[in-house]
């Protein structure tokens, strides 16, 4: 009978062979690579998006301009705009979620590939100098990935970012559609205007918060291997 494992008289297990420097470089460039594929269609799959839903937005507005110019701006266009600008705003809405999903996947990739240029530090400490982008999976190391000339500025790369602009864009088509509602059902010009922007800001600041918040949850729920050195 063969003796179980850790049996008395049971020979330990075989510890696995130590790789090569060679080796371990080349698994993780392997994997170096397989990130940055991943991260490249990702982006490339959200930007497809984006122009799809201003492609499919302007060509709806149009529609409804020709509408009500046909139509004399009826009660028949205001039932067809009301049914343009929710469509417009439900596929803004879930456009806008893919859009958040993928600056929180974009992030995780990060914070691989830095783990990784920590391993290859690891290596061969001299060629850090040499790397531009962060080898750290910090917050302080995903910045110096995002942004390698000096201190990244986070209110102009949050300015600019995708989400902000579809949050934008949303709160737009949502005081469109609010203000075209409040309209129809007969309120006056003068309180349904500011009632649809009002509702348009506050959605704004939501999806800015939310974004805010899920942001800080990466760096609660990802401790770093290897942080910057303060």
């Amino acid at each position: 009978m063969s003796e179980e494992p850790g049996a008395p008289g049971a020979e330990p297990p075989a510890s696995p062979p130590e790789l090569s420097p060679g080796v371990r470089a080349q698994l993780l460039a392997t994997e170096h690579w397989s990130l940055l594929a991943s991260r490249s269609t990702t982006q490339g799959e959200v930007l497809t998006r984006i122009s799809m839903f201003l492609t499919f937005t302007s060509a709806s507005l149009l529609s409804v301009a020709l509408v009500g110019q046909a139509t004399q701006f009826s009660e028949a266009f205001r039932a067809f705009a009301l049914t343009v600008l929710s469509i417009d705003l439900v596929v803004g809405l879930l456009t806008h979620i893919r859009v958040m999903s993928v600056g929180m996947e974009d992030l995780m990739y990060v914070l691989a590939m830095n783990r990784l240029r920590a391993a290859y530090v690891d290596m061969d400490p001299t060629i850090g100098p040499y790397l531009m982008a962060g080898f750290h999976d910090d917050e302080e190391g995903a910045k110096r990935t995002y942004y390698f000339l000096g201190a990244r500025k986070d209110f102009s790369q949050v300015a600019g970012s995708s989400m902000v602009f579809m949050g934008f864009v949303n709160s737009a088509l949502l005081a469109l559609l609010l203000g075209t509602a409040l309209l129809t059902a007969g309120l006056p010009t003068m309180l349904a205007v500011p009632v649809a922007v009002v509702v348009a800001l506050a959605f704004f600041g939501t999806s800015l918060a939310r974004g805010h918040r899920r942001y800080l949850e990466v760096w609660k729920n990802n401790p770093p291997i290897s942080p910057t050195a303060r």
